[in-house]
C-alpha cells in the first residue's frame, strides 16, 4: 500500500493520497488550503489516477481545494451529509468573526458530483475498502476512515480532527460539543487494536496504543473520566499541552 502525505496551506492540514501501490487508482483525503498543488505533484510522482476525494469533515482548512481537484480529475467528493453546507458557506460553520476573515482569499462551492457519508459504510474506492464511522464533537458530520490490517501493514486509522497525536479535537466553533466528541473517542477510537496507525489532520503520525498509553483525553474516557474543556490554542488547535494547528 502506499500512503504519500503533506501539510498543506495556514493550518498544516494533512492531506493523504492512498493506493495499492504507485502507478495505480488512489482516493485523496482531506485536500484543504492550497493543497492543490501538492496533489497535483504527488499524483505525478507516483503515478497515480485519483478516482475519489473522501473528506473528514467540513471545515475549510479541509476541504478549501476540493473544487478544483475533484474538476481536475472529475472525480466525486464524499463528505457527511451534517457537513455539506460547509463547503458552500463556511463563515457559518467557523462563525462571523472567523468566517469573514477568510472569505476575501477562498473560493468556496461544492465540486460537480457530491455523495454523502453514512456511518459503518464501507466504501469500496481504488480496489481499497474504508470503513467508515461517524464521529461527531469537532463538528456535527465528523467521519473517520479506517483500513484493515494488510499481509505485514497495521490497520490505519484516518482521525481527521478528532484524534491528534497528544491531543484532540476544538470543540469551540459551531458545531462542537466537548462531550460529543469525548463519547466519540469512547465509541470510534477505544475498540481499535494498539497497532493501529493514526494518520490525523494535522500533526505527526501516532498509534491507538501511544494514545491510549499518553493522550489525557483518551486516557481520560478509557477509565470513565471527563476531562474538562480547556482553552482552545488559536484559531483552531487541538487541545491539551500538544495543540495542533487548524480549525
Amino acid at each position: 500500500m502506499l500512503i504519500a502525505g503533506f501539510p498543506a496551506g495556514a493550518w498544516g492540514t494533512n492531506c493523504y493520497l492512498v493506493a495499492p501501490a504507485a502507478g495505480e487508482e488512489c482516493v485523496i483525503i482531506d485536500p484543504g488550503h492550497q493543497a492543490a498543488q501538492g496533489v497535483e505533484d504527488a499524483v505525478k510522482k507516483h503515478r497515480l489516477k485519483p478516482v475519489a476525494v473522501v473528506l473528514t469533515h467540513g471545515h475549510i482548512d479541509h476541504v478549501a481545494s476540493v473544487v478544483p481537484v475533484c474538476g481536475a480529475h472529475d472525480v466525486p467528493a464524499w463528505i457527511h451529509p451534517e457537513d455539506r453546507f460547509m463547503m458552500s458557506d463556511p463563515e457559518k460553520a467557523l462563525g462571523r468573526s472567523i468566517g469573514q476573515q477568510l472569505m476575501g482569499e477562498l473560493t468556496v462551492g461544492e465540486p460537480d458530483d457530491v455523495k454523502e457519508l453514512t456511518d459503518g459504510a464501507a466504501l469500496e474506492l481504488a480496489g481499497m475498502e474504508f470503513s467508515v464511522a461517524h464521529a461527531p464533537g469537532h463538528t456535527k458530520g465528523s467521519v473517520t476512515f479506517r483500513m484493515p490490517e494488510q499481509a505485514d501493514i497495521p490497520p490505519v486509522f484516518f482521525s481527521g480532527d478528532l484524534l491528534f497525536a497528544g491531543s484532540i479535537g476544538r470543540t469551540d466553533l459551531p458545531g462542537g460539543d466537548h462531550a460529543e466528541i469525548l463519547q466519540s473517542l469512547a465509541r470510534v477510537c477505544l475498540p481499535l487494536e494498539d497497532s493501529t496507525v493514526v494518520l490525523s489532520g494535522h500533526g505527526p503520525q501516532t498509534t491507538i496504543g501511544r494514545e491510549r498509553a499518553t493522550n489525557p483525553f483518551l486516557r481520560a474516557v478509557s477509565s470513565g473520566g471527563h476531562p474538562q474543556t480547556p482553552a482552545p490554542a488559536g484559531l483552531g488547535g487541538g487541545f491539551s499541552a500538544a495543540p495542533r494547528r487548524g480549525m
